[in-house]
């Protein structure tokens, strides 16, 4: 939940096959915060999406690329007034490689630079900032192959020790991959003035095969940028152990569609796992929440922490495991419109999520409809765990 004077409002620059978490992340994330985040591209408007990619580490010499979630646009990027941000995020992935070479882009990056406005780049959109002439003699860190195109800017290059690296230099912030998004949230939010108070709490996710990628990765990657302890486990997995996830996104078709996502690091195990030792308990959605709700232990732990009455967020088809722990008797409830059978079957009043980012809390649980609503989904979750980011 955000306390907010007067609220920030940032830019984020966005592009075609920009790397899908390095959009979202971010973009949701400042968004729970309380920050106005305007997403624009050049030659697009208002409502218009960029084409997003799914960059991963799979063992071969470089990345691979895959196709990502389509990014709708909040901003006309011709209409925008660069002097009234109070700073600029520029994701990675390939986009960055042909926004380099747009007058207007590099316009927009020399203004905010010019004006000391914090700019916080990740990945690959450093080639950006290089482009700007902005880093020479800052220090800089990125992707390691962007490491030529840094130094002959001037700047002083670091290198990633990990790909989780950040660098602050006056007030350019910049991040080696999605990997280091905690850090490089954190120091952004911090660099427009905000400041975190009650983020000293443990909260688990319940993670499975083909989970949602956005669902899992933007609240897991929000709250450790709040400074959460923020442990995933997985049935029969553990710490250093992967879930593939799944993209599910809307197209036209009559659902949503299903490509392969990210494949997302465990960070504890399972078995003999000490639940008592968490503050508050998340759901991803997705295609998971199907086979965990047949779990016993799956459900014993969703007891424990709804009995507990700590705070649990639940999205999408992750209703489909508190329906199966018979935790919803009597409670107001809201899913994936699809998942609405189960809901209403386990006893709850079901509540509509129109439109479709709508959330919900009842008590010490919030559930909402789809990834979309991210944004009120996580802020309602800080707020029940007393978390607040002020400015």
């Amino acid at each position: 939940m955000a306390n907010s004077s007067s609220q920030k409002t940032v830019l984020l620059l966005c592009g075609d096959y920009m790397e899908d978490y390095e959009a979202m992340v971010p973009f949701q994330a400042l968004l729970a915060y309380g920050v106005a985040v305007h997403a624009a591209c050049p030659g697009k408007k208002t409502g218009e999406f960029c084409r997003t990619s799914i960059h991963e580490s799979s063992g071969h010499q470089t990345y691979s690329e895959s196709r990502g979630h389509n990014f709708t646009l909040s901003a006309t990027f011709n209409e925008i007034d660069f002097a009234k941000y109070d700073g600029l995020v520029i994701p990675g992935g390939r986009a960055p490689e042909y926004l380099a070479m747009n007058e207007s882009v590099i316009d927009c990056v020399r203004k905010l630079s010019d004006a000391g406005k914090p700019i916080a780049s990740i990945c690959h959109g450093q080639l950006i900032l290089a482009a700007a002439g902005i880093v020479n003699g800052r220090k800089c860190t990125a992707y390691p192959s962007v490491r030529p195109v840094l130094v002959a800017a001037g700047a002083h290059w670091v290198e990633p020790q990990t790909m989780a690296a950040c660098v602050a230099d006056g007030n350019i912030i910049t991040g080696a991959t999605y990997e280091g998004h905690p850090e490089f949230i954190q120091l952004f939010v911090k660099a427009i003035g905000g400041a975190i108070t009650g983020s000293d709490k443990r909260i688990l996710f319940l993670c499975g095969d083909y989970m949602e990628d956005y669902e899992v990765a933007v609240p897991f990657q929000s709250l450790q940028a709040l400074g959460c302890h923020v442990d995933a486990v997985c049935p029969k997995k553990k710490a250093g152990d992967y879930c593939p996830t799944a993209v599910h996104d809307f197209e036209g078709d009559q659902t949503y569609s299903e490509k392969p996502g990210h494949n997302f690091t465990l960070t504890a195990t399972y078995e003999g796992l000490d639940a008592s030792g968490y503050d508050a308990l998340v759901i991803p959605g997705g295609r998971a929440p199907e086979y965990l709700a047949l779990d016993k232990t799956v459900i014993a732990l969703v007891k424990d922490f709804m009995e507990s009455r700590k705070p649990v967020a639940s999205i999408c088809h992750g209703q489909q495991i508190l329906a199966a722990a018979g935790v919803l008797k009597g409670r107001k409830c809201t899913a994936y419109p699809a998942v609405k059978l189960n809901v209403v079957l386990s006893g709850a009043t079901w509540l509509d999520p129109d439109p479709i980012d709508r959330c919900f809390t009842d008590g010490n649980l919030v559930t909402g409809a789809a990834w979309p609503g991210h944004p009120e989904f996580i802020s309602q979750f800080m707020a029940l765990l007393g978390i607040k980011v002020s400015f």
